[in-house]
């Protein structure tokens, strides 16, 4: 053969121009393609055929649900109205949604990340992900008064075993910003972002456990405990009474007359904040002016009294809390007692207090009762974590029905996930931002046993 000299090239001898390059060659590994980095050369190969998944770890909290069958009977008990012979499979619809909210998805369009993965999806029974506008309109083949029974059923189920031992209930309301037209879109109490319409979720919790037992989505307009409260009274009205809330605790919004008097129907002792309405003032004034104040620990002092408020059918008792709060002398302070000043008898720092007031049926002394309260603020950490790391704040639609729909549903799977998530640490309570990446990735790729037919999954 006669030699050609070789074109001059700026590349050195054995590098393939990138532009020379299909996509089609190097997927079908005819060759590599070579990168360069900071951190030296790589060479990369494409294997579209591969079933490989990023989410190796899925199959053992696939294993967890199915060794109690509950991922089976949450599927074929759901009352979807499909009578198409193309629709999808409840496995299907349900499992894609599952499936985005486990990865930390916020919005429906996230479900198409996953339509590639060709190694989970049999996991949780499924024959293929669906589509983004799928999984939305399957929501609204659900008949919403079945929807509803089907489930507070499977949520129950989560947690009812739970509760022969003491436990406390604690409720609150997080507000979920909206940005459309959605129904039930109203301007209401926001204080993220004020004069923006929202949806109000009324959630009920076990307390220590962290484990939600029901939430109610209603328009911002309805954020008031007068709306949520009848929910939660079906709730524990369906009990044992053996199983009932040792205590129910929560902040001002639920420290009313008529929450109280429903507690006390059933025998139950509450733990509410008040509001510090100038009746309230005046009590704080006379418990200072008696003193007794007692230490409740982490600078808290607390000292109860009796108080009958305007509407409250009776009086009641009631704990006061204080924490000194110290506060740099100003220019007008020294101006307003000039003789103090000059005699050095005004202190650099003007001493007052912070109080939080209490009323509480609970038969313990104030310094138990006070931090009993403030441990409240733990019950703040799964709300954030629902709201920005399992999709409370996402999963939006026009109508309200299937945002009530997809709030049970991150609630289920949050429930699961951190049941599975205790048997690994059962020491405390962990976020998904730390056991998403621990317990749910990991490179994985699937592979058949021939002979037997036998599939598995290696990490």
């Amino acid at each position: 053969m006669g030699s050609k000299s070789l074109p001059e090239t700026a590349h050195p001898v054995g590098e393939v121009k990138n532009e020379s390059i299909s996509h089609d060659k190097v997927s079908a590994g005819a060759s590599a393609l070579p990168v360069d980095t900071g951190g030296g050369r790589y060479h990369v190969q494409w294997d579209d055929s591969a079933p490989v998944t990023p989410l190796g770890q899925l199959v053992f909290f696939a294993q967890f649900l199915h060794a109690g069958g509950r991922w089976e009977d949450f599927c074929k008990e759901a009352p979807f109205g499909f009578t198409s012979p193309n629709a999808p499979t409840h496995e299907d619809g349900l499992g894609s949604l599952a499936f985005s909210i486990l990865c930390g998805h916020t919005r429906y369009a996230h479900v198409n990340a996953l339509r590639f993965d060709a190694v989970n999806p049999a996991m949780l029974g499924m024959k293929k992900v669906v589509s983004e506008d799928s999984a939305r309109r399957n929501l609204k083949e659900l008949d919403q008064m079945e929807a509803r029974k089907w489930q507070r059923k499977h949520l129950r189920e989560t947690w009812e075993r739970l509760l022969y031992e003491p436990w406390m209930l604690d409720i609150d309301t997080i507000v979920k910003t909206v940005f459309s037209h959605q129904e039930g879109a109203e301007v209401g109490y926001n204080r993220h972002k004020p004069g923006r319409p929202s949806h109000a979720y009324h959630t009920y919790w076990i307390a220590r456990l962290r484990l939600c037992l029901d939430v109610e989505v209603r328009p911002d307009k309805q954020s008031s405990s007068s709306h949520g409260m009848p929910a939660l009274w079906e709730l524990i009205d369906s009990l044992p009474r053996e199983c009932r809330p040792h205590a129910i605790r929560g902040d001002c919004n639920y420290g009313n007359e008529s929450n109280m008097v429903e507690c006390e129907k059933r025998g139950i002792p509450y733990l509410f904040k008040l509001r510090q309405t100038a009746k309230v003032k005046n009590l704080i004034s006379l418990l200072e002016q008696e003193g007794g104040w007692v230490d409740c620990g982490q600078g808290f002092e607390g000292i109860e009294g009796e108080v009958r408020l305007g509407g409250w059918s009776r009086k009641r008792r009631v704990i006061v809390a204080r924490r000194l709060v110290k506060q740099e002398v100003t220019e007008d302070d020294k101006k307003a007692l000039p003789l103090l000043t000059q005699n050095g008898e005004l202190p650099l720092e003007v001493v007052s207090y912070e109080y939080i007031v209490l009323v509480s049926t609970m038969p313990y002394e104030v310094a138990s009762l006070v931090p009993l309260y403030r441990e409240r603020g733990e019950a703040e950490n799964p709300f954030d974590e629902l709201k920005n790391q399992w999709g409370w704040a996402g999963f939006t639609t026009q109508d309200m029905d299937r945002c009530q729909i997809t709030a049970r549903l991150i609630a289920q799977i949050y429930n699961w996930w951190s049941l599975y998530a205790r048997l690994v640490d059962r020491e405390r309570h962990r976020e998904a931002v730390t056991t998403r990446p621990e317990l749910l990735a990991g490179v994985a790729r699937q592979t058949r046993d021939t002979p037997d037919k036998r599939e598995s999954t290696s990490a």
